[in-house]
């Protein structure tokens, strides 16, 4: 959990992708966007066995967020948008503003789920 990341074990690498494919079946079943999740290659291990890692990504990264920002700015909003930590964090007066950004990042796509809260 801390790593942030999943390992599924296997016999053989056809076990190891049918298992991979269970768990994100199960994973959309529950509602999670599978953008979030990235596997890595299938890597045979000693003992005939194979194994893969699901990576969880939790957050925006750095050069997503400063892409966000980047284009708000050029689209010339009249909003403050400001990266803090694992987050893009967008202010303004207006509600109206707000939801064109809103629909503007929706709209673009950056490789990661958005999830907007706290309208106002």
């Amino acid at each position: 959990e801390k790593e942030g990341k999943i390992v599924v074990r296997a016999v053989d690498d056809y076990r190891v992708k049918a298992a991979v494919e269970v768990l994100f079946n199960r994973m959309a079943k529950r509602g999670l966007p599978l953008r979030n999740f990235t596997q890595g290659e299938v890597v045979e291990a000693l003992g005939q066995t194979a194994r893969t890692e699901v990576a969880i990504q939790a957050g925006i990264p750095m050069d997503k967020a400063k892409q966000m920002v980047a284009d708000i700015k050029a689209r010339k909003f009249k909003v403050n948008a400001s990266i803090q930590a694992d987050q893009v964090r967008v202010s303004s007066k207006s509600k109206d503003e707000l939801q064109a950004v809103m629909a503007h990042l929706r709209a673009a796509d950056y490789g990661v789920s958005l999830q907007i809260k706290n309208l106002r």
